[in-house]
């Protein structure tokens, strides 16, 4: 265990704080710091993640965890709920050691979008971190591909002057290399980058593994279906879709984040993305269908994931004259659109053979129309027709009109 460390700030990168550490220990070597916390000269640093977290969380002390460091002082929640169950569980494993294949794995490496190339800072957040803290640190929300603007204060972020020479080298923020005049923007598509942005930051604070790519795809199909952009026959209305996700942006605003779409490639990323495919959507995408469906991260946590048309079912047998009347006993539902007046239809079949119909959204114990009685209904209907009871009763019997007794 250290002797000391410097305490990683709120949302401050687990790379910062070394930066931090080694500024603070007096160490000349960087590979002097890293021999101290991951007990390797070799180790590459990383801002974004990292690797060796086992040995890291050992060396911390009881306070810290692999998990809590990872949920805490990285990126990685940008890119987890996005990401399968198994998927997850294979990261977890990837940074206990040297985390070679972590970076694919996120899709960073072939799915990377709007690149950022070095560190950024917000003006505001500079100016408050130093009057509390007494320095500046990194912030892993301004660190996010595709997000330029601060998500507290609304700003564009600034690009931090300061490089380093050498793969095994850390920066450390510092004021007086920091721009803090007053920023005057003149970006067009500010309004919806401030929003993705806060999305983004609503991402990091999330528990981590709350969601995951299996829950969030069946919650994306219950939310467009509650648009009308699922068919009867359980599709996705591309076209629709479509048009209207491009009419809901800026023009010009898909393109600035190098996310336009091509309507005819049958692999673009918002077809992909509502598949259930391996394939990877960077999250920054993700933000941007949770934008056009008007939903945040958050309410991600309590929406329903998508039941179909007419639920998963099982649904009940509706025939009044067969012994399991009122039971969940059928397992499958067809459903149909209504050619007159396009509502989602229906059709529920058991196997006594009794046949009924009936509208989305209603009464699931309610019947808009019988197609088939079945076998058992009509045997029903014999034998009380034989006992001395009229039409009238008989119906009721049954469940029909007096008329359809008459006529069968």
């Amino acid at each position: 265990m250290l002797p000391f460390f410097t305490n990683p700030y709120s949302n401050e990168l687990l790379y910062s704080a070394i930066a931090r550490y080694h500024f603070y220990s007096g160490n000349l070597d960087c590979k002097d710091t890293l021999e101290e916390m991951f007990d390797s000269r070799c180790v590459i640093p990383s801002v974004e993640i990292g690797s060796y977290f086992s040995v890291l969380a050992e060396k911390l002390g009881p306070h810290y965890s692999v998990e809590s460091l990872l949920a805490n002082h990285t990126i990685y929640p940008y890119y987890a709920s996005f990401l399968s169950k198994a998927r997850q569980q294979e990261i977890l494993q990837d940074v206990l050691d040297d985390g070679q294949a972590l970076y694919t794995r996120l899709g960073i490496v072939a799915g990377s979008i709007c690149k950022k190339d070095g560190l950024y800072y917000c003006v505001e957040c500079a100016k408050a971190d130093d009057a509390q803290y007494g320095e500046p640190y990194i912030h892993r929300e301004h660190q996010l591909q595709g997000i330029n603007y601060c998500a507290h204060h609304e700003l564009l972020l600034r690009k931090y002057p300061v490089t380093v020479d050498s793969r095994i080298q850390y920066v450390r923020f510092e004021l007086k290399h920091m721009n803090l005049s007053s920023i005057y923007e003149m970006e067009p598509y500010k309004d919806v980058a401030v929003s993705i942005a806060k999305q983004a930051y609503q991402l990091l604070q999330l528990p981590l593994h709350a969601l995951s790519r299996e829950t969030i795809s069946s919650q994306y199909r219950a939310l467009l279906r509650s648009r009308n952009l699922i068919t009867a026959s359980n599709r996705v209305r591309q076209k629709d879709l479509y048009q209207a996700f491009n009419a809901y942006f800026p023009s010009g605003f898909l393109q600035r984040y190098e996310s336009e779409l091509n309507e005819t490639y049958e692999y673009n990323w918002l077809k992909v993305l509502l598949r259930n495919s391996e394939r990877h959507v960077h999250p920054l995408r993700h933000l941007f269908l949770l934008h056009f469906l008007q939903q945040d991260v958050e309410s991600l946590l309590t929406t329903s994931t998508d039941q179909g048309a007419f639920s998963s079912g099982p649904f009940p047998c509706l025939n009044k004259a067969a012994p399991h009347y009122r039971q969940l006993i059928i397992k499958n539902v067809e459903v149909t659109r209504d050619f007159k007046t396009k509502n989602l239809i229906g059709t529920f079949t058991c196997s006594c053979g009794f046949v009924y119909l009936r509208k989305q959204s209603t009464d699931i114990f309610k019947i808009g129309r019988i197609k088939e009685f079945g076998y058992v209904w009509h045997q029903k209907l014999v034998e009380l027709s034989c006992e001395d009871i009229s039409i009238r009763a008989i119906a009721r019997e049954l469940g029909v009109d007096s008329k359809t007794v008459k006529n069968i």
